[in-house]
């Protein structure tokens, strides 16, 4: 960092100005703590979020595959994956009152966090209670990187099992593209078939991507 004037180094910077006047490598920078091999923090950051394909990677990577990167040893990659989860805790930890889902983003708000930018499908179901407020979420099926499958059994078996009156169908595309396929669609029709059935209202299926959502209800979709 000796290159850097003493504002502009990621430690100082933090202090001085706080946490949101850094950049991504800089936050990763004063992770690392120090640099090596001729090589600073920053460039380390920097060498590591390419390799690793940026703080989407780095939500992903396991430790081993961290270690790989010239310049992080097996604990400074176990200090790296400790913080991202730390992070993710800090989100999706429910406080004292249950979130209401009043509309698709209230749904995508607490799903996304929790189940969005996977590596493979999976789907499940958010369940609610009359007031349509959230009493849990449950994975039900978990795929290949590329499909999975929900069968309306096993969904409103969980609903009747947590007395919830209400559900919100989800589940994630590991592409990144939250549109949904004709395969989705089907899915939804069966669905809302099977929550008539038993009493169960289907309130929206949520398909995640990796930062962003697709409500079939917003899209008119919701229809038995």
């Amino acid at each position: 960092m000796r290159d850097l004037a003493p504002q502009d180094r990621p430690r100082e910077k933090l202090a001085d100005r706080g946490k949101g006047a850094l950049g991504d490598n800089e936050l990763l920078a004063v992770l690392l703590g120090h640099g090596t091999g001729g090589a600073t923090a920053l460039d380390l950051a920097n060498r590591l979020l390419a390799d690793v394909g940026g703080l989407r990677g780095l939500a992903r990577v396991s430790p081993v595959e961290l270690a790989k990167t010239r310049g992080v040893g097996p604990a400074t990659a176990g200090r790296l994956v400790a913080a991202v989860e730390l992070g993710r805790r800090s989100v999706v930890r429910a406080g004292p009152v249950r979130l209401q889902i009043a509309a698709s983003v209230d749904a995508a708000r607490y799903l996304l966090p929790r189940f969005g930018g996977a590596e493979v499908e999976q789907g499940g179901v958010l369940l609610l209670d009359a007031r349509h407020r959230v009493l849990q979420a449950r994975v039900l099926t978990r795929g290949t990187a590329d499909a999975t499958s929900m069968h309306p059994r096993d969904v409103f078996r969980e609903a009747a099992l947590a007395g919830a009156a209400a559900v919100v169908l989800f589940h994630n595309h590991p592409s990144g593209d939250p549109l949904p396929s004709p395969d989705d669609l089907e899915l939804t029709q069966r669905m809302m078939k099977a929550g008539e059935l038993m009493g169960i209202l289907v309130v929206d299926h949520i398909i995640l991507g990796d930062t962003s959502y697709c409500s079939l209800r917003d899209l008119g979709k919701l229809t038995p």
